[in-house]
């Protein structure tokens, strides 16, 4: 007998899972991926979101504020940042965000290009948690004294607030990786000019560890120092509403958006079997992330066998699951650095034989 899929509407949000036209070729090559063809051939379209090319925020970071409704909609006005998650990341971390407004700050590094200054990736830098606290004690003193208020309950994001920092835009870390970051650090929303509170913080801290002991260490040991800060993802709590009854995931926005919206967040599982252990009545979300590691490093092969993997774990028993009926709806939300598509699929729609839609027709230009 079949097994009975415990959840009747499934949605997978996949970030860096949508490589741009130019790069689609190489990401897909030798890929066999019968189920996920399939899938996106009969889907319903619901969304496409081209995106803008120096936008600061990622496409699933917009996508999960806007579904949990964490961005003012006031009509002519544009919020300070179009995905404000910051508060809920603080929540999620184990913070206390009240109504302040807050913006994470992450420990990076900065290396210098042959005319400008470039960002390193920070999940590459392989900072330890006793390297964090030390930079943290180090920087503490410095931040409190400009009038910030800090909290930092995990070792590798922090959290600032304080009336000098005003509105900020600031863009996420990998939306600025590997770029010229000159066009990427935090300015005032209301004016566009660069914040001169955020310029002397960041340089207060900089100061403090250029040639700090632990940064001396890793550069003996070959490893980048950690000699910068980055600020992104500015804004206030605001109520908010699930759209999921279940939300999975290992990302601190989207667990601290369901937290706030009064649903216990749970981490993502490996496969949709591991789904089998809990009957579920409403839609599910997972959000799966093996993706953004090998796009932002445009390591296509790496890319391409996670996709495999994702073939094997979610798309063909979810193909399975509609074919049988246990699954009413199957919901995808592939992003890219600048744009994202939203299709479903249900049981009707897998007999729609003549619906055609390559792969390749929805990677963005």
């Amino acid at each position: 007998m079949p097994t009975i899929m415990p959840v009747p509407d499934l949605h997978l949000l996949l970030p860096f899972a949508l490589p741009s036209a130019a790069d689609a070729a190489t990401a897909l090559h030798g890929l066999e991926s019968a189920a996920l063809d399939k899938l996106l051939a009969r889907a319903t379209l619901e969304e496409r979101v081209i995106g803008e090319d120096f936008q600061r925020t990622l496409p699933h970071e917009r996508w999960i504020a806007q579904r949990f409704g964490a961005v003012a909609s006031s009509a002519g006005q544009r919020h300070a940042d179009d995905a404000p998650l910051a508060p809920f990341m603080l929540l999620a971390d184990g913070g206390t965000p009240g109504d302040a407004l807050w913006a994470c700050i992450e420990p990076v590094h900065v290396r210098i290009a042959h005319d400008h200054l470039v960002l390193i990736d920070p999940a590459t830098l392989g900072v330890r948690t006793e390297e964090a606290r030390a930079l943290l004690e180090t920087a503490r003193p410095v931040i409190e004294d400009l009038g910030i208020v800090l909290q930092a309950p995990t070792p590798l994001r922090w959290y600032v607030s304080g009336e000098a920092l005003g509105a900020l835009a600031g863009a996420s870390p990998l939306r600025a990786t590997g770029r010229n970051i000159e066009i990427w650090l935090p300015h005032e929303a209301r004016t566009g000019e660069r914040s001169r509170a955020w310029m002397k913080l960041q340089n207060e801290v900089q100061m403090a560890w250029f040639e700090h002991p632990l940064n001396v260490d890793r550069e003996s040991r070959g490893l980048p120092a950690i000699n910068s800060i980055w600020l992104h993802a500015q804004g206030a709590m605001r109520p908010v509403t699930s759209p999921f009854a279940r939300v999975m995931s290992d990302a601190a926005a989207t667990r601290g958006l369901a937290i706030a919206a009064g649903v216990a967040p749970e981490r993502s599982p490996e496969s949709l079997a591991a789904l089998a252990d809990k009957n579920t009545e409403g839609a599910t979300l997972v959000e799966l992330d093996p993706f953004s590691a090998p796009f932002i490093e445009q390591d296509w092969a790496r890319w391409n066998a996670s996709l495999k993997a994702l073939e094997n774990d979610w798309f063909a028993p979810a193909l399975n699951a509609l074919a049988n009926g246990s699954l009413k709806r199957f919901g995808l939300t592939l992003c890219g650095d600048t744009g994202s598509v939203t299709l479903s699929v249900t049981r009707a729609d897998l007999r729609k034989f003549w619906r055609r839609r390559p792969i390749a027709a929805l990677f963005i230009e």
